[in-house]
């Protein structure tokens, strides 16, 4: 089997590639991007119908398109849009209070092999209302179907499984009452970890020559690292991490918009503004600040800014789940977000957010009589972002310091093409475990890899695919479940994915988002937060550790929703163990884990602690931008730390990286008898080695470089000839990074 050049590196090391070929890369480049605006172009319709756009959504059709929603059936460009107008009436996000938030989150998304069609699966929720009493909830799976053609991707099969819905005052249930069947998956267990199979054939000759390469490639690192950022502020609000927050923005010239509420400038008005929108820094009991980021498209732009910084805009849904459950006060707020960043010294920064209510409303009453906060006109709102990425095939040449080397080329490329694979092989878990029986535990298992392990909630690790299986069959058996009562999904989105230096291994952080939905009972809401660990094994992306941390958030009733929480009582016992921790022994406990780690977890150490009360969040990785180690800190695989033997470097894999490399310059001038001295400091993470080259360029005669190792302390001290000009040069220092580090610069001047 031929695989393509990203994923040929399999376990070997990347020194060992031969023939490396411009064909092949260029080749594989265009899937990389193919996959991206497949994902493109379903968040395009999602966001098109937040203000009813039906006939932009439906050009985003073929000619022979399809949608089948349920029983109802449109075929051709014309019909879709009709029956998107029908179907919607003036729940429509245009007339005055209505609502149309659509969401399509948690893509799994397989390219055929000669990469033109493509099938993806989805989690969907369609939010409505015309805010004159009418209002409607969907939930359900997209099953789509994916074409290209001379004029780009285009939909050619919308497929969408209704699972639940209702008005806002029942809440959702299953429909019409009736028990749920299972929605077949297109792929199967090891093709969700291939989102782009092997190919057909020989490469085709390629127009592309090495700079036009490396250009395309950079854009699509910068797109992982710009998406990462988006997805870690939205953590830090969450928390109301005030300082981290700002840590994300540029110092000097950046904004903080919130249509028909203000615009703050610089760190310290953020900060402020921050703090009058949504409170002071932190949460205290009952306090729920989570907003869930969806649809999330980024933009690099082909050319810098005249300052030569490169620039990017994200544009998205921002759902929050907000209130005080100590006065059963809550809120739904439905914005939409369009922020500018910009990359200063090889790191992506926030510089200009905008916050655009599209709907305020109480969690009480809903949206049934619209919204209850003013919000700007239609015609107001920011504009799309183009999905097509035709400005990325633009002819011009790499980026400052971007290299063209081939095998160099090959594997930044494979580092994006990861950034796709995790995602794929992390959505297909929370497909698999949503219609979970002895056939989802069998294929959720095989998605770990073969010396992956699993946390079981409540109880503990089980290492191994083989004890992963029996865990979960122990459990719900081993026969399959045609037909059930309801379902809790596992909803995985918002990740922030980091991807290790070789692309074989990378960590996850997400959301579990859990709606669930009955027969007969309520529809409820709860979240919690993965960290995850995959690796590239055989040619295909698998869990190498799931860790659910759960739970932070939840409801008990649709009609009280998360303010109507009550509190435990301050004496109550903690909940039973779980019969599994007797019935299949885990290879390590949760208790074993202890404290901190585990502290107020169920099934944990220390008092059970449970919402309206605040848990402990846990990171894995450190400020994206600022390098801020976070008070709750655990890098890596999370049974790791207390099982070495689990963890990736025991295994023959990198340990991604846990953040930014920060790099300081400090100049000691001339003096009589002295040449000018650079002093750069070379700072990662807690416990992590800085090994590896540094270099100084700029206005010198020739570059100067030292090579760490870790007998040599990470600062090193250049001395400078004499400089002659009359105005201060531009010198960068640069650290070429490791296999466990990225790499960082910084630049400055100097006489």
């Amino acid at each position: 089997m031929r695989l393509p050049a990203f994923l040929a590196l399999g376990n070997v090391s990347l020194a060992l590639q031969v023939n490396i070929s411009l064909d092949a890369i260029a080749r594989d480049l265009q899937a990389v991007e193919s996959v991206r605006v497949i994902k493109d172009v379903t968040s395009t319709y999602a966001q098109l119908a937040q203000v009813g756009r039906w006939e932009q959504m439906a050009s985003l059709f073929s000619e022979d398109g399809l949608i089948q929603w349920d029983r109802s059936i449109a075929k051709g460009q014309v019909a879709i849009e009709r029956w998107l107008k029908t179907e919607s009436g003036d729940m429509d996000g245009l007339n005055p209070g209505s609502l149309s938030a659509m969401v399509l989150a948690n893509p799994l998304v397989n390219l055929a092999s000669d990469s033109k069609s493509a099938k993806a699966r989805y989690n969907g929720w369609w939010f409505q209302g015309d805010g004159k009493g009418k209002t409607r909830l969907q939930g359900g799976i997209y099953e789509n179907e994916y074409k290209l053609g001379d004029d780009g991707w285009k939909i050619s099969l919308l497929r969408y499984y209704p699972l639940y819905n209702g008005t806002y005052v029942e809440g959702w249930h299953n429909p019409g009452g009736q028990s749920l069947g299972n929605v077949p998956y297109h792929f199967t267990s090891d093709e969700s970890g291939i989102p782009i199979p092997p190919p057909t054939g020989s490469a085709p000759k390629t127009d592309l020559t090495p700079e036009d390469l490396a250009r395309r490639i950079a854009m699509l690192n910068d797109e992982d690292e710009v998406r990462n950022v988006q997805h870690a502020y939205g953590y830090y609000v969450d928390r109301r991490m005030w300082a981290d927050v700002v840590d994300l923005f540029p110092t000097g010239n950046a904004s903080f918009q919130i249509d028909k509420f203000g615009t703050f400038t610089e760190r310290s008005g953020i900060r402020q503004g921050l703090e009058k929108w949504m409170g002071p820094e932190g949460l205290s009991q009952g306090v729920l600040n989570d907003r869930l980021i969806f649809n999330t498209m980024v933009h690099i732009h082909p050319r810098p800014m005249e300052n030569g910084n490169q620039q990017a805009l994200t544009r998205g849904l921002e759902i929050g789940i907000v209130g005080d459950a100590n006065n059963t006060a809550g809120a739904w707020q439905f914005n939409l977000f369009y922020n500018r960043f910009i990359k200063e010294d090889g790191i992506w920064k926030l510089k200009d957010v905008r916050i655009s209510p599209l709907v305020v409303a109480n969690y009480s009453t809903g949206w049934v009589s619209g919204s209850t906060s003013p919000l700007i006109a239609e015609k107001d709102l920011p504009p799309f972002l183009d999905y097509t990425r035709k400005e990325s095939t633009l002819a011009g040449p790499p980026f400052d310091g971007t290299s063209t080397d081939l095998a160099e080329l090959q594997r930044r490329l494979s580092k994006s093409a990861a950034y796709d694979g995790v995602e794929n092989v992390s959505n297909a878990y929370g497909f698999y475990i949503d219609f979970i029986d002895g056939v989802g535990c069998t294929n959720m298992a095989n998605i770990h890899a073969r010396k992956g392990n699993k946390e079981s909630p409540f109880a503990g690790f089980y290492q191994t695919r083989e004890r992963v299986l029996k865990a979960c069959t122990q459990y719900y058996g081993t026969n399959a479940t045609l037909s059930r009562k309801g379902i809790s999904f596992h909803w995985r989105p918002q990740p922030v994915i980091l991807v290790s230096q070789d692309g074989r291994s990378a960590s996850l952080r997400a959301r579990l988002l859990q709606p669930s939905t009955d027969r007969t009972g309520d529809g409820l809401l709860r979240g919690a937060i993965y960290h995850d660990q995959m690796i590239l094994e055989d040619g295909i992306w698998r869990l190498w550790s799931v860790t659910i941390d759960e739970f932070y958030w939840t409801s008990s009733k649709w009609k009280d929703g998360w303010p109507g929480v009550k509190a435990r009582a301050p004496n109550a016992t903690n909940p039973a163990d779980r019969d599994l921790t007797k019935q299949y022994p885990p290879d390590l406990l949760l208790t074993e884990i202890g404290a901190p780690r585990e502290t107020g977890f169920q099934g944990g150490v220390g008092r059970f602690t449970t919402w309206p009360e605040i848990l402990r969040m846990w990171f894995a990785y450190r400020n994206l931008v600022s390098g801020r180690v976070p008070d709750s800190y655990w890098p890596g695989c999370v049974p790791c730390h207390h099982r070495p033997a689990w963890n990736l470097t025991s295994n023959g894999y990198q340990e991604p990286p846990t953040g930014p490399t920060i790099l300081t310059a400090q100049v000691a001038p001339a003096t009589a008898d002295q040449p000018a001295k650079v002093t750069v400091k070379v700072s990662a993470g807690p416990g992590e080695p800085v090994t590896g080259v540094v270099r100084l360029d700029g206005d010198i005669a020739e570059p100067l470089s030292v090579t760490l190792t870790e007998a040599i302390e990470s600062e090193v001290v250049f001395s400078l000839a004499a400089w002659k000009g009359t105005n201060p040069r531009g010198l960068t220092a640069r650290y070429l990074g490791s296999d466990r580090l990225k790499p960082g610069q910084v630049s400055f001047r100097v006489m």
